[in-house]
């Protein structure tokens, strides 16, 4: 029987050493650095990195051309170096103006907005050194490029990001609210099964099955966050409970009410694990993901 937990910690920790040996803490006086480590290890959910390794475990089962897990290690750090320079520049003032993250002081708040907009920078270009000097084939280097990049830029990440800034105060309709939150939170959860599939070598009907539960998986997780900033308080969130319902941002509860929303997330839940349903008990840790991101608390 599959064992989440054991599974879980195992993965964790081999991104949590990654992240360490990758941007030790300075005392040299090097603030950027000390600020970017600070950054990156707050600790966190860090499901990018784990959708990575339980998307790449599936082509154990199928014997395909897999890339070693040292090489998994490296994805891993890199997407979630762009998730934390986007969740640095994400509390400045002139975008979230939070103080808290993580439970912890926001990074603007610890150092300074400057060294915060810096830090966000050097983490952006300091992923895609990771993957640069990664040891595979330069096609798949390529590949895992092209996705961190589409899925975190203009047409992603940041586009999602674009149109909830415009939307404050504003009443949306279904369609755009679901397209902006499938760019500003689905887009990378999207990429890290991507990532995942090329180093796992899946093939194109495989990728595609979960380019779907991607899809899904993304736009709950977005709905469960709007669920839980109005059912949880601030230190069970480690971040500032409510902010967009103060803020006038429009988020699935304010679309559809507590009730709804909390169905609409159980449909998308569903969705997700019947299109896994395919792979046999090598999805189980893709099936365990999905399940904590629909169930968790914070």
């Amino acid at each position: 029987m599959f064992d989440w937990q054991a599974w879980h910690g195992q993965y964790y920790q081999r991104v949590e050493a990654a992240l360490e040996r990758s941007i030790p803490a300075q005392e040299d006086g090097d603030q950027l650095q000390s600020a970017m480590a600070y950054a990156v290890r707050a600790g966190g959910k860090r499901i990018r990195p784990l959708l990575i390794y339980a998307t790449w475990q599936l082509g154990l089962a199928q014997a395909k051309e897999m890339q070693a897990i040292e090489q998994v290690d490296a994805a891993a750090i890199a997407i979630e170096f762009v998730h934390t320079y986007s969740l640095v520049h994400d509390d400045l003032p002139a975008m979230d103006n939070d103080d808290l993250r993580r439970g912890k002081p926001t990074t603007h708040k610890m150092y300074n907005e400057a060294t915060a907009i810096l830090v966000g920078d050097a983490l952006q270009s300091e992923a895609y050194s990771v993957i640069a000097q990664m040891q595979i084939p330069a096609k798949l280097k390529v590949q895992l490029i092209d996705e961190l990049a589409r899925n975190s830029g203009r047409l992603g990440m940041c586009k999602g990001q674009s149109i909830d800034l415009a939307s404050v105060g504003k009443v949306l309709n279904l369609e755009t609210l679901e397209k902006m939150h499938r760019l500003k939170t689905g887009a990378l959860l999207h990429c890290a099964i991507r990532m995942g599939a090329i180093l796992g070598g899946l093939d194109l009907e495989q990728t595609k099955v979960l380019d779907q539960v991607a899809q899904d998986v993304g736009l709950g997780f977005q709905v469960t966050d709007d669920i839980l900033d109005v059912t949880q308080n601030s230190a069970a969130l480690g971040k500032t409970a409510g902010k967009d319902q103060e803020a006038e941002k429009p988020t699935f509860v304010s679309f559809m009410g507590l009730e709804a929303s909390k169905a609409y997330a159980k449909e998308l839940l569903d969705k997700s694990t019947q299109a896994l349903s395919i792979w046999g008990s090598e999805a189980d840790p893709m099936r365990a993901i999905v399940q904590w991101a629909f169930s968790r608390k914070s």
